[in-house]
């Protein structure tokens, strides 16, 4: 079973949140508010899908690469929550 398949729901949810981000968006611009409100609702929109997309490179990483806690080989498990981490941060 694939990730996303076992983890669907929670994945459609942010999916949800995320069309509801960019819905207002598009309230904003068509009320015309001021720009700095409009770059606020995008910023928060840029936040949710890079939470979503640290989300599904790192259970990427978990399931097709390596699973920091299964791996025997110490090296190659601290490796892969280097990486993981590093996506985290880069994606925040």
């Amino acid at each position: 079973m694939s990730h996303t398949t076992k983890d669907k729901a929670k994945l459609l949810a942010r999916v949800r949140r995320i069309r509801g981000h960019v819905e207002a968006v598009e309230r904003a611009l068509e009320a015309e508010i001021g720009c700095a409100d409009v770059l606020m609702l995008v910023s928060s929109v840029r936040g949710a899908v890079n939470g979503l997309t640290a989300e599904l490179m790192e259970e990427h990483i978990r399931y097709h690469v390596v699973d920091p806690a299964r791996e025997s080989d110490a090296d190659r498990a601290c490796g892969a929550q280097e990486l993981i981490d590093v996506v985290r941060t880069y994606l925040k």
